[in-house]
This record gives C-alpha cells, structure tokens and sequence, in this order.
C-alpha cells in the first residue's frame, strides 16, 4: 500500500512542478527578451531530462546498463508518442505557428548519430565524448539564436494571449522561485514514481531491459508530460514543442554521454532489431506539424498516444 501512495505523492509532485517550470520559463523569455521556444529548448528541456540523467547514471554505477540504454530509447519514443499526444487530446496545439525546424533537424541527427554509435555494439567514453561534442554544437547555436533575437526584436506581446502570469515586468527573484520550484519537484517526483513502479514491476519479474523501456521511461517522462500538458492548456505551443524536441535531444546526446563517463554500456540486440527504428519512426512523424505548418489536433492526440500504447504492448509481449 506504501509503494502506491508514494507513487501517488509523485504524480502530484510532477504535475506542480511542471506548471511552476512552465510558468518560470515563459516569463524569462519575457525578462530577456527571447522566444520561448529557446527557453523551452534549453532551461525546460533540460530540467525535465534531469530524471533521466540521475537514473541512467546510477544504473550504469549498479551495473544494469539495460535500464540507462532502456530508458533513453524509452523516453525519446514516449516523449513524441504520449508528451505530444496527450496534451494534443486536451487541447488543440496551434503547432504550425512554431519555427522549431532547425532544432527538429539537430534532433533528427542526433538521433541517427546515435543509432549509428549503437550498431558498434557499446558506447565507450569515446562515444560519449561524441555525444557531448554535439550537444556543445547545439548549445552555442541556441545562445547565437537567442542573441541574434535580442538584437533585433522583442518578442510579440500578443503571442502571450491566455497565459496566466505572463508579466513582462515579473522580478527575477519570483522568476527564480518558479523554475527551482520545478527543476527541484520534477526530478523529486520522477524518482519517487519510478522507483515505487519498478519495486512493483520487479515482483512480477519483469527484466530491466523492459523495465527501462516502459516503467522508468515512462516515469521520467512525466515531466515532460507535465510540463507539456502545462503548456498547451495556457496555449503555449512552442513551449510544448520546444520542450520534447529539447529533451529528445539532451537524452540522446547528454544523458548517454555522461552515463558513459561511469562505464560502457552495451548494446542490446533487441535494440537494434526493434527498439532504436521505431524511436527514428516517431521522431519522423513530427515532419508534418514542423515543416508543413500542420497543428497538433485531438484527432493526431489519439493516433499518437495509440501508437504509444501499441509499442508498450508490443515490448511487453
């Protein structure tokens, strides 16, 4: 009965702090004069990965590398399939209005980059080191982005239309309450809800292969979806997008990197027959909402978050 209250107590956690990271990252956009969608590509996405990056590493440190490969490639497919997904169903995602195609391009390439890295059969600390390599490529691109819009225009007051609290004129100091508040609770209740999933998972004994592909991928993706769910409820698309594309690409190339600072960790087969192909297969559906202008509808919510389902039961099986 335990287990279950603490993974209750999670949820509830995860959704708080999701809307106080929310609220935190749209009003420093606002104080520096940067889109968003940037904030939500770095600061957001970054600190809804955390999770990720604290369990990987400690899985690595425990010798079960199945759960820090398992939970990257989990997570990258769960963050498109149900972040997107989900929210989609709530509320209509005016996605088309968002300019996220260079990021998109990066993630896709950090996405083949890994799967190339992956047929190796383990990443080393060269990989990782690789890995980092690009994720320092995309930082100093974003921080150009960001100062390049300073310099040239403020953002467009009315793209703020609906967003409870978006005050231009917010302090930093309650700014700041906001994103600790979420980048402190969301790693807080991931933990929380994952380990309490895994204890129970485990009395099934299911292996932890499977296990970081469902339960803690899903677990810590939560924040995302939390985080995402936040955003498109107060009609802030570009921070739901930015967000998933951010933390698809801080998994891939971050967390895996760092984790490989702590040991190797090998590949499984199965990775490569199934797992790694149907992450590509979800990144590629975003092709329409990021270059084609198309918008996150409640009719896509479904076909996402069924196909979700669908990979679930597949892993399972």
């Amino acid at each position: 009965m335990m287990v279950w209250l603490l993974a209750g107590l999670g949820l509830v956690i995860l959704l708080l702090a999701g809307d106080a990271l929310v609220r935190g990252a749209v009003n420093l956009s606002l104080r520096l004069g940067v889109p968003a969608l940037i904030v939500s590509l770095t600061i957001v996405a970054f600190g809804t990965s955390a999770p990720e990056l604290l369990i990987s590493i400690r899985a690595v440190l425990d010798h079960a590398p199945g759960i820090a490969l398992g939970n990257v490639v989990g997570s990258n497919t769960a963050n498109i399939l149900l972040v997107l997904g989900i929210p989609a169903i709530l509320a209509h995602m005016h996605t088309g209005a968002c300019d996220s195609r260079k990021s998109y391009v990066f993630m896709l390439v950090a996405t083949v980059l890994f799967i190339g890295l992956a047929f190796t059969g383990t990443f080393t600390l060269v990989s990782g080191l690789v890995m980092l390599a690009m994720l320092a490529l995309v930082l100093w691109d974003q921080m150009r982005d960001a100062l390049a819009h300073r310099r040239t225009c403020a953002l467009e007051a009315e793209s703020l239309d609906g967003l409870e609290e978006a005050d231009p004129d917010m302090p930093y100091w309650r700014i700041s309450v906001y994103l600790a508040l979420g980048l402190i609770g969301l790693p807080l209740g991931a933990s929380l809800l994952v380990e309490s999933a895994s204890i129970i998972a485990r009395t099934y004994g299911v292996s932890d292969t499977v296990i970081g592909l469902t339960l803690v991928a899903l677990g810590t993706s939560l924040p995302e979806l939390a985080t995402t769910v936040m955003a498109a409820l107060r009609k802030q698309a570009d921070v739901a997008l930015g967000n998933v594309i951010g933390s698809n690409m801080f998994n891939l190339l971050a967390i895996i990197g760092a984790a490989t600072m702590f040991g190797p960790i090998p590949v499984d087969p199965e990775f490569l027959r199934f797992d790694l192909w149907v992450m590509l297969g979800a990144s590629l559906l975003l092709v329409p909402f990021v270059f084609f202008g198309r918008d996150l509808t409640r009719r896509w919510g479904i076909v996402l978050s069924a196909l979700y389902v669908i990979y679930v039961c597949a892993v399972l099986m």
